[in-house]
């Protein structure tokens, strides 16, 4: 009788039983796989029923009516020998507000008039005359003096010098749930912006193709401060100086290609370049 050990056969004892730290491994990936279906349903379901909390929450078309009225509340407090102009409100696409969710970014900017070495001075009295709720200051930023306030709802306002004779404020949400999308307040009756625009098209000799553009926000103690604005493309030669007449000789700012002077109660604003020429008219908010 051999005493031989026959190869191939099953040992008697079954398959080897799975070690300890791979059924720790597969326990954990279990644990981490179901957190994460859990984590996303809560997630959609917060969104979706409960009261916002945060600025992820808060959607363009919720937001929207604070930027305007924030718009309103700094051209009151730029004054209306200081306002320029109300830009138009700019949506940016693409943002991502959850890991699970795309989002959009909604600004709006107010120009404002302040002289080259004035700009600090020209932000802290803006800064003064907000409400106190925004918590507004003016401190050091990486290119000269900044503002900084908080309107509510998460919405941030900043100020800053851009070098021209002007400061720009903007109004900024952030990245946000788009939801019913963010709808501008309509505004169709002309006013005396859209008078002295005209004439300065017509001293420019750059009639315009189109009806002018208008944008609003409303002022704190009611109406609305106005922009009324036009943008043509190459036409012939302009210079700032055929707008001297209109400014009787005596423009708030004459920096070309900018050059800005006051009609009235309208501030007119001018940027003309070899390629493009704009132009706004503005109507601020009463102090």
């Amino acid at each position: 009788m051999s005493g031989a050990v026959q190869t191939g056969w099953a040992s008697s004892a079954g398959p080897a039983a799975p070690t300890p730290a791979r059924s720790r491994r597969r326990w954990l990936l279990a644990v981490t796989v179901a957190w994460a279906v859990l984590l996303a349903g809560l997630t959609w379901t917060s969104v979706r029923d409960d009261p916002p909390t945060v600025r992820e929450q808060r959607s363009l078309d919720q937001a929207g009516p604070v930027v305007d009225r924030a718009v309103g509340e700094l051209a009151r407090a730029a004054g209306a020998g200081g306002l320029l102009e109300l830009s138009p409100a700019r949506i940016a696409s693409g943002c991502r507000v959850t890991p699970f969710a795309d989002g959009a970014r909604l600004r709006r900017e107010v120009g404002v008039l302040a002289a080259a070495g004035d700009e600090k001075a020209v932000l802290a009295g803006i800064a003064e005359r907000l409400p106190a709720s925004w918590r507004a200051g003016v401190g050091p930023g990486v290119d000269g003096p900044e503002l900084r306030a908080d309107a509510g709802e998460f919405v941030a306002v900043e100020g800053r010098p851009t070098v021209d004779g002007r400061v720009r404020l903007v109004v900024d949400t952030g990245c946000r749930p788009v939801g019913a999308g963010y709808t501008s307040a309509p505004a169709t009756t002309a006013g005396p912006e859209t008078a002295a625009l005209t004439a300065a098209l017509r001293a420019l000799d750059r009639p315009g193709d189109t009806a002018p553009e208008l944008v609003t926000a409303p002022c704190p103690g009611g109406g609305l401060a106005r922009t009324s604005w036009s943008a043509n493309g190459p036409g012939p030669a302009a210079s700032t100086a055929a707008l001297a007449p209109l400014a009787g000789n005596a423009p708030l700012l004459d920096q070309p290609p900018v050059y800005a002077y006051r009609s009235g109660a309208v501030t007119v604003l001018a940027e003309i370049g070899p390629d493009a020429t704009r132009l706004t008219a503005t109507v601020g908010c009463p102090s």
